[in-house]
C-alpha cells in the first residue's frame, strides 16, 4: 500500500513540474500583450529642452498594447501647486498642466477629478492645433501631494483621447510612476 501511494505522489509531482516546466519554456510571447488587460509601457527619450521645471521622463505603449500608440510624459513642478485647494479646477489644470510643451491646444470639454493612488487631482482632454504637432489630441492630467504636483500628458493619434485615459490613469497609479513620483517628491 505505501509503495502504491509513494509511486501516485512521484507521478503527481512529476507531472506537476513536467506541467510547470512547459509553461514556462512556451510562455506567452511579449507581443501577445496587446490581448492582455495591462499595457506594456516602455521607457523612452524626453523630447524637450530643458526649462525651468528640468527633464522630466517620458514612456510610450505601442498601439498593440493600448489600443493606440501613446506617448506620456511626466514632470513634477515642485511647490507650483496651491498647498490648500490642489488642483481643484479646469484653471488650475491648464495653468498647471504642460500642454505648452506640445504647442497650441483646444479643450474638448470640461475636465473632471480624478484620483491616483492617495493624490487628487484633474484630467482633461485636448485638441493639438500645432502643425507638426506629435498627435491630433491629448490628455492632460496633473495630481498633486501638499504643494508638489505631477504634470502628467498622453499624447494620441487618437480623435478619441477619452479612451487612453484609464489606461494612463492605470499606469500613473502603478509601480514604475510611483515610485519615480515618490522620489521626486520626496514622500
Amino acid at each position: 500500500m505505501m509503495r502504491r501511494a509513494a509511486a501516485i505522489a512521484v507521478a503527481a509531482i512529476s507531472l506537476g513540474s513536467a506541467l510547470a516546466a512547459s509553461l514556462v519554456w512556451l510562455h506567452v510571447p511579449r507581443h501577445a500583450a496587446a490581448n492582455s488587460a495591462t499595457p506594456v509601457w516602455h521607457e523612452v527619450t524626453w523630447p524637450f529642452s530643458i526649462d525651468q521645471w528640468g527633464k522630466g521622463k517620458a514612456f510610450r505603449c505601442k498601439a498593440a498594447d493600448c489600443g493606440v500608440e501613446v506617448t506620456l510624459y511626466l514632470r513634477a513642478k515642485i511647490g507650483f501647486c496651491n498647498c490648500t485647494t490642489g488642483v481643484a479646477d479646469d484653471e488650475d489644470l491648464d495653468r498647471m498642466g504642460d500642454t505648452v510643451l506640445l504647442g497650441e491646444v483646444s479643450p474638448r470639454g470640461s475636465g473632471h477629478p480624478i484620483r491616483i493612488a492617495s493624490m487628487n487631482g484633474r484630467s482633461r482632454a485636448y485638441t493639438l492645433n500645432s502643425r507638426g504637432a506629435p498627435g491630433k489630441t491629448l490628455v492632460s492630467v496633473v495630481y498633486n501631494e501638499r504643494c508638489d504636483m505631477i504634470a502628467a500628458t498622453a499624447v494620441t493619434g487618437s480623435d478619441r483621447p477619452e479612451t487612453i485615459e484609464p489606461r494612463v490613469i492605470e499606469f500613473l497609479g502603478g509601480s514604475t510612476a510611483m515610485h519615480w513620483a515618490e522620489v521626486t517628491l520626496g514622500l
